[in-house]
């Protein structure tokens, strides 16, 4: 494979290039299929491609470079059930091995802020297994609790949409 170069990224809604969805779904199950008791590969393609069927969450973008997909991310409804009242999430986000430590992700979780930002969803919420909050850490998300869920630790993470909005208006005043 040629040398990936940011410019030649392009970041879209899966539904505009289903042929990726495949690839997408085992990358999906391999990574986080065997915590979801009877997943299976199978369903988690079909969960997929209903996903694509409609307007509604989740919204999924994938970064490519036309002929590879190189990485991907969701905003979800409700991810985890033990948090009714946090809506709106981001999670998926994954980059194929290859193409780790490019950036790659970074742009991934901005283009979603972007989508999310639009859609006014004033907060977003995710969670990591990286405990220290990782590239989410680096990138503005505050820590909220850390929990064990589905027998996994990880760090429910937030990110408040309206917040930076207005900081945003305050530095142009």
């Amino acid at each position: 494979m040629n040398e990936i170069s940011p410019e030649n990224i392009i970041y879209q809604n899966l539904s505009e290039r289903k042929e990726f969805l495949p690839q997408l779904a085992n990358w999906y199950f391999t990574e986080w299929g065997y915590e979801v008791p009877n997943r299976t590969l199978d369903v988690e393609e079909k969960d997929l491609r209903e996903s694509l069927e409609n307007d509604e969450l989740p919204i999924i973008i994938i970064a490519t470079d036309q002929e590879t997909l190189l990485g991907a991310g969701q905003i979800k409804r409700q991810e985890m059930s033990i948090y009714p009242a946090k809506e709106y999430w981001i999670g998926g986000i994954f980059v194929g091995k290859e193409n780790r430590g490019k950036g790659i992700a970074q742009q991934i979780i901005k283009q979603l802020l972007g989508i999310a930002k639009a859609k006014k969803m004033d907060t977003l919420y995710l969670q990591t297994e990286a405990l220290d909050g990782g590239l989410y850490a680096r990138l503005g998300w505050k820590g909220i609790e850390r929990v064990n869920y589905h027998g996994t630790e990880v760090l429910v993470m937030e990110k408040d949409l309206s917040l930076e909005d207005k900081k945003k208006r305050f530095r142009n005043i």
